[in-house]
């Protein structure tokens, strides 16, 4: 079975260059010359060799606390736990800066920009002016210098129910958006879908949307993520051991039993995750397989978030989904993508982001575990992103202004105990700083400014929080988010 969607993408809607530090790690992408703008473009990027900087044992700025454990992992003994699990992992960032894990350290910048305050200086007094002007300002500036934009006129998508299979009490059909590729047909990207319903439900149901580089998008536990070249992967998280089981049913059959339906998007039928893949998937597509040339030109993440919308355009017409209720859900580096995609597309009713750290949840101007240092150079933003190496207080916004772009839906956000690298403290903060959002709005905000304790839920309001007791994964927190999401997945909830 077919259908065809029109791709109107229904999203919410002078560069000032410096040089960057002398000396970035991460691999330029290469930008044909031609134009003067390419030229312009070309130097903005040129990286410098590591050269400047000493071996990692030689290097001065060292933390003097810290110790080689094996070759390129440093870390400290408060860090490592009995069973030899890394948590407080220090590396040293491309411009020089190491990893740090005081808290007398982690905020260096104190204030951050105001959501309420236009770029003229003048406060938001009321819902109008916020929708209106603030809100496409901080949305503008996310698009430009944090994430990237969408291309215009994206190609048309044609969807196909590839298989329908039926085992025991659940119903899942296979879905695959296919991408018109004949403006480049080297490049196949292609959105893959499943999606999971109990077999004898009657009437449309609300879905759960989880993130994944796998299909079957099992449980997320700690560990190395998919690729070990990308930021944040096996380069900078030691691989834990293999999981054991988790006790009690997994967040698949939890979402089942509630009578709702579980969903799969698979961002590597997109977009792969790594910079090599840049020249191919929707990213490659889009640019005829040439590398990125424009400082604003999108990023794995945005690439993952635009795939996510024409799911959601899918979604809107099966008849068994009830289109007004869709959640989206991603952990680690699909964390930041689950927020910035209810952050675009207000058609996501409700987010839960887990360990979501830099680029996500965590605020960017805080000095902890992963900084925009470390992701600077990465595929999953813009090419203007790099120039904030080194430069975090010249960011026009901040990851509180995420989450307040979501506003006044709910937000699930979460850490853990042994997940410094992801910053939950940073991340909580920046919930805070989401709060005069969304009470300007008439919602509910965290009503605290102080951390819970661990396994403490904080769920009274439309921005909720949770820290667990373990290691960087998403399974413990999936209870607590399911009896936070029924309050406004119930029939009466729905306006």
């Amino acid at each position: 079975m077919r259908l065809s969607t029109a791709f109107g993408s229904r999203l919410i809607g002078g560069l000032t260059f410096f040089a960057v530090a002398a000396h970035l790690g991460w691999a330029a992408e290469a930008v044909p010359s031609g134009s003067r703008e390419m030229e312009r473009t070309a130097a903005l990027l040129a990286v410098a060799p590591r050269s400047g900087l000493p071996p990692d044992k030689d290097d001065p700025a060292r933390p003097p606390q810290i110790r080689l454990l094996k070759p390129g992992v440093w870390t400290d003994d408060v860090g490592i736990d009995d069973n030899g699990n890394i948590y407080n992992q220090y590396k040293r960032s491309s411009v020089g800066t190491w990893s740090n894990y005081e808290e007398s350290r982690a905020n260096p910048y104190p204030v951050l920009p105001d959501p309420l305050t236009l770029k003229n200086g003048q406060p938001v007094r009321d819902a109008a002016t916020w929708w209106n002007q603030r809100r496409p300002e901080i949305l503008g500036d996310f698009y430009a210098e944090i994430y990237g934009r969408i291309p215009a006129a994206m190609p048309k998508i044609t969807w196909e129910i590839a298989a329908v299979t039926t085992e025991g009490a659940t119903r899942t059909k296979t879905i695959v958006g296919h991408i018109d590729n004949s403006a480049y047909p080297q490049a196949t990207p292609a959105i893959n879908l499943t999606l999971t319903l109990p077999a004898k439900v009657s009437g449309p149901v609300p879905v759960m949307v989880v993130i994944s580089a796998f299909s079957g998008g099992g449980p997320r536990r700690g560990g190395a993520p998919a690729n070990p070249s990308a930021p944040g992967g096996a380069a900078t998280r030691t691989p834990a051991p293999a999981p054991r089981p988790s006790a009690g049913p997994s967040p698949k059959e939890q979402i089942l039993a509630r009578g709702w339906g579980y969903a799969v998007f698979n961002t590597a039928s997109v977009q792969q995750d790594g910079a090599p893949g840049l020249t191919e998937g929707i990213i490659g597509l889009m640019n005829r397989g040439q590398p990125r040339s424009r400082p604003d030109d999108w990023g794995a993440l945005t690439a993952w978030t635009w795939g996510l919308s024409r799911a959601l355009d899918y979604l809107e017409t099966d008849h068994d989904v009830d289109a007004k209720r869709l959640g989206v859900e991603g952990h680690s580096r699909w964390g930041k993508t689950a927020l910035w995609a209810a952050a675009q597309d207000a058609r996501w009713a409700i987010v839960y982001a887990s360990c979501s750290g830099e680029g996500g949840a965590k605020l960017f101007r805080r000095n902890f575990g992963e900084t925009t240092d470390n992701i600077a150079g990465s595929h999953w933003m813009a090419l203007n992103f790099r120039k904030y190496a080194g430069h975090w207080g010249d960011l026009p916004v901040d990851s509180h202004e995420l989450i307040a772009l979501v506003a006044p839906r709910p937000v699930f956000v979460t850490g853990a105990t042994q997940d410094p690298w992801s910053d939950p403290r940073g991340e909580f903060l920046a919930e805070v700083g989401a709060g005069p959002v969304y009470r300007l709005l008439g919602k509910q905000d965290l009503s605290a400014t102080e951390m819970p304790a661990p396994n403490v839920a904080l769920t009274t309001g439309e921005l909720a929080f949770r820290k667990h007791v373990g290691a960087h994964t998403d399974v413990p927190d999936w209870p607590a988010f399911l009896d936070y999401a029924a309050r406004y997945f119930s029939p009466g909830s729905v306006k």
